[in-house]
């Protein structure tokens, strides 16, 4: 047989565009337009419908960036339409949508009359069933228009001034398209699908197999049985032609596919998190009314913050997704307050992310959300499994580890075992995307991609538009009802995720397992990226900690005197939590989302210290006498953990030896030698006399390297970085200070065109050596790192991580290791070789990352550095412009254990306050390795006290918790405070003997 198979493709794929497309509203008649613009942010929709609306024109061009426009849509359905069985009559509405996907450009919702919604419009999801109006053949309806510009720019990564409102202009950026009575031919239109269902499949079978040519002659078939001049008349008869090959049954071997709706919503990203709410609105509105007509359909919904808004800003409308819930039709997935960046939060932070994400869903519609649901964020923190499994959560699902660069994830579906050693059943959906529209490409590449075959059958695909919402489609669930029992495709069910982990579970009992941290191989620059959100996220974490800690603490001291603010607290945490959502966190968000996130952190500074302050004021009662309050899990200037206690002072001041120009900084703990230039030559520690800094070599090492990512700039930091960089070593100025018994010695230097203003600071009696660098940042597509070599052997580095640390490899062996050449840590980062470590912590910077290298002398150079700065410049060409200020400290000869208590040393402010009388810590741990992370008050009001600690040294540890308060009885529980057995816990009348495996979390509840 002579091959024409290309000729009949093409000949498809024409008529599919001029004659099937065309003839699904075959006729339509224009409405009637007005409108009202917004004069500046959104207002609510009763707000809106009160104003004047003045004629509009079709056609016209309207939108300036970031403004709302009302529009009023009347008209009256010509008799006779919709009045047979395959019509029906639609409005179509094209707000002049671009060929960019939905989310990522204008969008509105539709709107009745008495405030209620109807359905959201958006490039493929343009009609309106004239049934949802309820007003007979009258139309007149409104419908919100959003002009979000298009900040994608079709990937291009170029620099747009769209992200800030302030610089996005005023000039209209759409212009409006066909907006329409049209008659809906349902045959036509299911002819369409089944064509693309076909379609899709068949460029998807190898050339070889029988099955592709039968499906390309029965789409020939169809084509010379239909008329192109009457696509409504003969439309029946296509679909006769195609049913035979519609009706194939899968092979019995055929992978199955657990198909479930969703809309993978950014709470923000290149829009900011006011237009995240009406996007959440628009997409949960779609997916109600597509479940009036679907009663098969489910849509698995994460975020419970989404829903919060939906609860106080769209009332009725998630009164509509409650009784979905209750149908079981829409489901509550993820269990978090926001799909939270992984990587960067703290310990308590992480846990926070599950206890009021969890509460909530609980709360609102009594779902315990079983699986932890993050297709999106940005790599997998090794403490995760311990966090979820705490929680209450059994199964973990991503599928950004597609993403990464270099190395492939072994297993699609696993056992992830993390630094604790617990395990989570964990699966990667091997269509590669949370946005599948259930092509017949996707299908395809989901079934030859899945790398169990022969131990599993089945895998997930999340369907929807998602990113900037949309979600599923009523085009959507029509492939997957064609492609549920279909020759060459996997089988597809439509299903929940948790229907899905049951059965993946329950057939693959004998898991691979992966162990530790999974490093997404992409987006290294998120560690650093927008400096001054990573320092809001930081500060709020402590301030919350201390709040937490005193508010308990007077509550308790005071016997009830005092009133715990427990709604102001969860309103703060869920506020912090939000600006942890996986693009506002890792800097890689618009301006206008950034400057939201340093505004709400200032908000929660000041609440916070407000609260603090009350609950210092309350706890020790009003005096002269100057207090430390110690929220730090270690004694501090003689003041127990958790204690207020007047501070016991050094004898002895820091002694300053001006040498060559430069100084000798000696304190009789450690001895630091900086030279002319104010880099440190020298640092050495009296307990174990030796040089922290490699042989000819200085630390305080500022380096500023060129920063030009192939593509996504704001989110990667590309290797090749690493081969074009200038040394920062000449000082302006060198000058000495001193303060009391303490010296500081203040170094001016240049970074390009940016002034850098170092403050090289030892205190009296301190273990380390802090520097402070102030920066006036002015630099475009730059790196600015600070670097330690250290004459240390290491062959791996320890980085805090979330209740514990984690060990990488300081070499190159494999890709795997090749590949992480930056790499997280929290508050410090550990390289040590046996009986000698250094720590570097610091106050603000995630990004760092840890090289070897070997002398002429044969001794090894161990070099610590962490990214201070970026300037990236896409989305927001203005990133981290302006002033920052971060600390750093250097603690040589340090075990593990006092890297841990350096990291709280640094980000834990001294805070001294007046009173009358010291307070007694409300719990007592007698073994450092045992860290108390968090104190509170129990969630359901009754005053009990909550402790949350883990061992923080990676090894078994045994100690006592005692309280030193009035207990009934103490028990180990959950995150959310639910009983528990915990292994290792003994329980008492009022302590907890504890012999935890290393990295252990426990959490103790203490009745009052």
């Amino acid at each position: 047989m002579h091959d024409d198979r290309r000729i009949t493709e093409v000949r498809l794929d024409r008529f599919m565009r001029e004659r099937i497309a065309p003839a699904v509203y075959a006729r339509s008649v224009p409405l009637t337009l007005s409108s009202w613009d917004v004069p500046d942010e959104p207002v609510k929709v009763l707000e809106a419908l009160r104003h004047d609306f003045t004629p509009l024109d079709h056609g016209a061009a309207w939108g300036r960036p970031w403004s709302t426009k009302w529009l009023r849509l009347q008209g009256e359905v010509p008799d006779s339409w919709g009045t047979t069985a395959d019509t029906a009559v639609e409005i179509l509405v094209d707000l002049g949508f671009t060929g960019e996907g939905p989310g990522f450009q204008c969008e509105g919702i539709a709107w009745r009359a008495d405030g209620t919604i109807i359905k959201a419009i958006s490039p493929r999801n343009q009609h309106v069933p004239l049934k949802l109006l309820g007003s007979g053949m009258a139309v007149d309806f409104y419908v919100e228009a959003a002009a979000n510009p298009d900040m994608a720019q079709g990937w291009t990564f170029a620099a747009t001034p769209y992200g800030d409102k302030s610089t996005s202009g005023s000039a209209p950026v759409y212009r409006l398209g066909r907006i329409a009575i049209a008659e809906f031919n349902q045959t036509v239109w299911e002819l369409q699908q089944d064509i693309w269902t076909l379609n899709g499949l068949m460029h998807e079978l190898p050339m070889e197999q029988p099955r592709r040519h039968e499906i390309l002659r029965a789409l020939e078939r169809m084509l010379d049985i239909m008329d192109p001049d009457d696509v409504p008349g003969t439309a029946a008869a296509g679909r006769t032609a195609l049913a035979d090959v519609l009706a194939r049954p899968a092979y019995a071997s055929a992978h199955q596919l657990l198909a479930t709706g969703h809309a993978h919503i950014d709470s923000a990203w290149l829009w900011p998190v006011r237009e995240t709410i009406r996007k959440c609105a628009r997409t949960f509105s779609n997916v109600v009314a597509l479940m009036d007509e679907h009663p098969d359909f489910v849509f698995s919904c994460s975020s419970a913050q989404q829903l919060a808004w939906m609860k106080e800003f769209y009332p009725e409308l998630f009164g509509r997704i409650r009784e979905k819930v209750k149908a079981g039709q829409f489901v509550p997935v993820g269990g978090m307050w926001v799909e939270s960046d992984t990587n960067m939060p703290g310990g308590e932070a992480m846990a926070r992310q599950f206890i009021e994400g969890k509460s909530f869903f609980l709360e609102e519609f009594g779902v315990d959300c079983k699986e932890a649901w993050l297709p999106d964020s940005f790599g997998y923190s090794a403490a995760l499994p311990q966090i979820v499994k705490a929680a209450g959560s059994e199964w973990f699902l991503t599928q950004k580890i597609s993403w990464n660069q270099v190395n492939r994830m072994p297993h699609h579906t696993f056992n992830w075992e993390g630094i604790d050693g617990t395990r989570l059943f964990t699966h990667f959906p091997p269509v590669d995307t949370y946005n599948s529209e259930l092509s017949g490409r996707e299908l395809a590449h989901a079934e030859r991609n899945y790398r169990d075959h022969g131990r599993g059958t089945i895998s997930l695909v999340p369907f929807g538009y998602g990113d900037g919402g949309g979600g599923p489609t009523r085009e959507m669930l029509a492939a997957a009802h064609r492609t549920a029992d279909l020759e060459g495709s996997p089988r597809v069910r439509i299903g929940s995720a948790s229907s899905f982990f049951a059965q993946a579970q329950a057939e693959y009992k004998v898991l691979p397992v992966w162990v530790g941290e999974m490093y997404l191989e992409l987006h290294r620059g998120t560690y650093t990226s927008q400096a001054k959100t990573k320092k809001g996220n930081r500060q709020s974490e402590h301030l919350l900690r201390e709040a937490e800690l005193w508010c308990s603490t007077a509550a308790v001291r005071t016997d009830g005197a005092f009133t715990y603010p427990a709604a102001e607290l969860k309103r703060l945490w869920r506020l912090v939590l939000l600006q942890q959502f996986h693009d506002i966190l890792p800097g890689s968000s618009i301006a206008w989302v950034h400057q939201d996130a340093e505004r709400n952190y200032a908000a929660i500074a000041t609440g916070l210290e407000d609260i603090i302050g009350q609950a210092a004021a309350a706890a020790l009662g009003e005096g002269t006498r100057e207090f430390l309050l110690n929220a730090a899990p270690h004694e501090r200037n003689g003041v127990p953990a958790l204690a207020a206690g007047e501070p016991v002072r050094t004898d002895h001041p820091v002694a300053v030896t001006e040498t060559r120009g430069g100084y000798v900084l000696d304190n009789g703990v450690i001895r630091a030698v900086l030279d002319a230039n104010g880099l440190l030559s020298s640092l050495m520690d009296y307990a174990s006399g030796r040089e922290a800094i490699a042989p000819g070599q200085f630390g305080n090492h500022l380096e500023l390297h060129r920063d030009t990512p192939n593509e996504w700039d704001a989110w990667d930091i590309d290797e090749f970085y690493r081969r074009n960089v200038s040394s920062l070593t000449e000082a302006r100025s060198v000058t000495l200070e001193r303060g009391g018994w303490d010296a500081v010695v203040v170094v001016e230097r240049l970074a390009g065109s940016s002034t850098v203003t170092q403050r090289i600071s030892l205190e009296a009696g301190s273990d380390s050596l802090g520097i402070v660098t102030a920066v006036d940042w002015q630099e475009s597509e730059k790196l600015l790192k600070l670097g330690f070599p250290l004459d240390v052997r290491a062959d791996r580095s320890a980085s805090e991580t979330q209740f514990g640390h984690v060990f990488r490899p300081t070499h190159i062996n494999t890709s795997w290791e090749a590949a992480k050449f930056e790499i997280c840590a929290h508050r410090w980062i550990h390289v040590a070789e046996p009986g000698y470590g250094v720590a570097v912590t610091n106050s603000s910077s995630y990004g760092h990352d840890v090289t070897r290298n070997i002398r002429d002398d044969g001794g090894t150079t161990t070099t610590v550095r962490l990214s201070l700065l970026r300037a990236a410049k896409f989305p927001d060409p203005a990133a981290d412009r302006g002033h920052h200020e971060l600390s750093v400290t250097i603690r040589p000869g340090a075990s593990i254990g006092d890297a841990v208590e350096e990291g709280y040393r640094t980000n834990l402010a001294p805070r001294t306050v007046l009173g009358a009388n010291p307070v007694e810590p409300l719990l007592t741990v007698f073994n450092q390795a045992l860290v108390i992370e968090a104190v509170k008050l129990a969630e359901d009001g009754s005053g009990d006290v909550i402790v949350r600690l883990y061992e923080s040294l990676g090894e078994r540890s045994t100690g006592l918790v005692t309280a030193n308060f009035d207990v009934t009885g103490v028990h180990a529980v959950d995150l959310l405070e639910r009983m528990v057995e915990a292994p290792g816990v003994v329980a008492g009348p009022d302590s907890a003997e504890l012999t935890l495996r290393p990295f252990q979390l426990v959490t103790l509840r203490f009745s009052r």
